[in-house]
């Protein structure tokens, strides 16, 4: 899946920045050496906007790939010049940059521009010239050598052709890199593993926290708060954002704790009927693919132009997939009537998203860094209470009770008997009731259950699954 760049590799793994001018086909050897297609990838220009990283092997060089952006001209306050930065904050992080340009274009200005300014940076490079594959690329493969950085790797990414001699390339300056990291691991762990017995058990997983939204709706701006960092491109443009870009952050708790988040920004959802360009199905796709990777996902809403059915039709989506949501109204220090505005959009999800009741309703600035601690908090609780088991025993305790205050109801003179329930799973809360004549229950009964399951058992506002499963009668034929 596209927001699948969970870098497993430790944080001082090696970098590789992929860099060159646009449409060369970095996106390409991007997602070759990822061996998934992370990146969105398409014949027209542009692309990508934002760096995206995931974790990369070629043979036995494990290493973190960074894609970039295309290298444009442009003032540093426009959109070509904020996704230059990201660029510039790639290779300044890199082990080592490959030069992507397009052999069957040969070398361009624009190529000789990006080659010098790469020289400038002093970043070790290795030149690869893409599309080499048949006879109409040898001319521009020997344009290479004029940049003065030596023989070109000739590949085609696309159809995995010349990846040995990328290798040979890139082992002297990944292995150096990975032998000392490697070193410096041992001895860390080393130091240790004394007193093993009063170690701390091990932190769960990195809290999967997917932003989605609206264009505009201010999600890499709150990203980039949250970071202290222009880690992603913004600006008054809507639909900047196209890839799903997960991004690795810690988190300082209330009680000093580091706690692991994975941030996922997505491209802004807009009505389907709306959507007509190629790369925006594209993208809204992905978004759909980082909504299923998440285990908690906030639904940021722009304060200034309230709840829209746009946003009723995310939240509704979120929920059948059975992730954990929470609506935040960004831009809330430019909102008023703050008051009337939140009553007003709490009531309107409360009748909109008729499936789960108190899904937790938030404000926040990702402008000004204003409820960003809040909002990380709650979705950690979220998750907690999203992953929770419930005993059986304090099940069925709930469960009779509920079906004492309200009995099933007799359709055609015989009552339904429903004997016990039980958790299956988690992640989204599932449980099934065993019983007779199950397929008899009025819909009303069961939502009656639900909604007794999810206020009794501290589900609110989460999605939770309940189904009924009856019992087979042993003398039904005779």
């Amino acid at each position: 899946m596209n927001v699948g760049n969970i870098l497993d590799l430790p944080a001082d793994a090696p970098r590789v920045a992929i860099v060159g001018r646009p449409n060369v086909g970095k996106s390409t050897l991007f997602n070759r050496l990822v061996g998934r297609r992370l990146a969105l990838v398409d014949d027209q220009p542009g692309v990508t906007r934002d760096r995206r990283e995931g974790a990369a092997s070629l043979f036995d060089l494990d290493f973190v790939a960074v894609d970039t952006a295309g290298f444009e001209d442009g003032s540093e306050e426009s959109l070509s010049g904020r996704m230059r930065a990201q660029t510039e904050a790639a290779v300044s992080r890199a082990t080592v940059a490959l030069l992507v340009y397009d052999a069957r274009a040969g070398i361009t200005p624009l190529d000789e521009h990006f080659a010098a300014w790469l020289r400038r940076r002093g970043v070790p490079l290795v030149l690869v010239a893409n599309k080499a594959e048949g006879l109409a690329a040898e001319a521009g493969f020997n344009e290479g050598h004029s940049l003065g950085f030596g023989e070109p790797i000739g590949m085609s990414a696309e159809h995995g052709l010349g990846l040995a001699d990328l290798y040979e390339a890139l082992k002297p300056f990944l292995e150096d890199e990975a032998e000392v990291a490697a070193a410096e691991a041992a001895e860390a762990a080393g130091m240790d593993v004394a007193d093993s017995e009063d170690a701390e058990p091990a932190p769960e997983g990195p809290l999967k926290l997917a932003i989605v939204g609206r264009p505009n709706a201010g999600k890499s701006t709150l990203i980039n708060r949250l970071l202290g960092e222009q880690r992603l491109v913004t600006g008054p443009e809507a639909g900047i954002t196209r890839d799903s870009i997960a991004i690795e952050w810690e988190w300082p708790d209330r009680e000093g704790q580091i706690r692991q988040v994975r941030l996922i920004d997505t491209a802004g959802l807009r009505k389907r009927a709306k959507v007509t360009d190629k790369l925006e199905r594209l993208a809204a796709t992905d978004t759909g693919l980082a909504i299923d990777f998440a285990e908690v996902v906030v639904l940021l809403l722009d304060a200034t132009l309230g709840l829209e059915a746009q946003d009723l039709r995310i939240a509704d989506k979120v929920l059948s997939e059975g992730r954990a949501l929470i609506i935040a109204l960004n831009k809330w220090d430019a909102a008023h009537d703050q008051s009337k505005l939140f009553q007003g959009v709490r009531k309107a999800l409360d009748e909109g998203l008729s499936q789960v009741k108190g899904v937790p309703l938030l404000t926040c600035s990702g402008a000004t860094g204003k409820g960003l601690d809040i909002l990380i908090e709650v979705a950690f609780t979220t998750r907690t209470r999203w992953s929770r088991r419930v005993p059986t025993s304090a099940l069925n305790r709930w469960f009779e009770a509920a079906t004492d205050r309200n009995p099933p109801p007799a359709p055609g003179g015989t009552r339904v008997k429903l004997r016990y329930v039980t958790q299956v799973a988690t992640r989204p809360p599932t449980f099934v009731v065993f019983g007779n004549r199950t397929d008899a229950l009025p819909a009303s009964y069961q939502r009656y259950l639900t909604n007794s399951l999810s206020g009794d058992l501290d589900f609110g506002g989460l999605p939770i699954r309940l189904s009924f499963r009856g019992g087979r009668n042993p003398f039904h034929t005779k």
